[in-house]
């Protein structure tokens, strides 16, 4: 296996980085843009663009990359760490690929069957720029010669993963969820700002809010007017197939809900709720909310509020632009890497 430095790491993903960039409106961006859809058709040329820069500006800058992977010690000597990714957001699983390869450690791949045709692009990419990554990277069914293991996947799947990687070093992730936090004075704008974060990647991501927290006399006639931009979401097929599917369930059940054409909002205390569906729960007192946020932490991906005002929150319209730091579940991928 090939040493690579850690400055040579950098500057191989710096310039993945870049390549990412230039994918835009280009006849090899559409090309993989295409391939992709054909093989999930959530993924869509909108999405996978925003996915795409999302990367390249927020995990692949080269300064930002050299002061994140300095907070780390260098790991002992290379480990075969197996990820088993999830395919529910375009690109879901390059923070661990990134965490993996840049602590210097081997990647198995255990790619989603919903999301081959990204990862294997970006990997290559990533091996013609750096060629001794060649070693480093391969893609797996089975993850046997694995000596630690990162896997993410629903609360079921995460017990099968504890059956069969509990003697291994291993993080496992379940289903967790985001929260919006309301005190009933946002102004037009902010709510917008919720709206994307509610909507974007049409609501598939453990980083999208599906619950909010609202004041008890709180009304929707402001957020539903200041979400109107998002309404395209129900012109996709699969997106209005969910939306026709959960308001013919609730009106036969005659469950009450509030509706503006492409998103259906139903008191319920669950924090995950359907797609093109968003639950609330109402409080008294603002502290009763922050109780409940801190009952459920262990269910939540991330707390959002307009302008980030609550400690530990992220502004409205930030919760899809996570940085470095940002990691899923609360876990530190890399302290855990480069202490294997």
């Amino acid at each position: 296996m090939g040493f690579i430095d850690l400055p040579s790491r950098i500057a191989a993903f710096a310039r993945l980085g870049h390549w990412m960039t230039e994918l835009k409106n280009s006849p090899e961006g559409d090309a993989l843009a295409r391939r992709a859809h054909n093989e999930n058709n959530w993924f869509t040329p909108e999405t996978i663009e925003l996915a795409l820069d999302t990367i390249a500006q927020r995990y692949l800058d080269g300064a930002a990359l050299g002061a994140w992977a300095a907070k780390y010690p260098e790991g002992n000597s290379p480990k075969n760490v197996g990820i088993i990714m999830a395919g529910n957001v375009p690109a879901v699983g390059f923070h661990d690929t990134l965490s993996v390869l840049v602590s210097g450690h081997r990647l198995l791949a255990k790619l989603s069957a919903q999301d081959t045709v990204l990862m294997r692009a970006l990997l290559t990419k990533l091996i013609q720029i750096e060629p001794r990554f060649a070693d480093r990277i391969e893609f797996a069914e089975r993850l046997n010669a694995a000596d630690a293991v990162i896997a993410t996947g629903s609360d079921n799947s995460a017990r099968y993963f504890e059956y069969y990687f509990g003697k291994k070093p291993h993080v496992i992730r379940k289903n967790r969820t985001s929260v919006a936090l309301l005190t009933g004075v946002e102004p037009a704008e902010e709510l917008a700002h919720l709206g994307a974060d509610i909507l974007t990647y049409f609501g598939l991501g453990c980083r999208n809010v599906s619950k909010l927290y609202v004041p008890d006399d709180y009304r929707f006639d402001e957020f539903y007017e200041a979400i109107e931009a998002q309404g395209d979401v129900i012109l996709h097929h699969k997106y209005r197939n969910n939306y026709d599917y959960n308001k013919s369930v609730m009106l036969v059940n005659q469950t009450p809900f509030l509706d503006n054409g492409f998103l259906l909002l139903h008191e319920n205390p669950a924090l995950v709720s359907p797609i093109s569906v968003v639950h609330f729960d109402r409080y008294a007192h603002l502290d009763d909310a922050k109780a409940a946020l801190h009952a459920q932490a262990d269910r939540i991906q991330c707390v959002t509020s307009a302008g980030g005002w609550l400690p530990g929150s992220v502004a409205f319209g930030t919760a899809q632009t996570p940085t470095l730091t940002d990691y899923a579940d609360g876990v530190d991928t890399m302290a855990f890497l480069t202490n294997l």
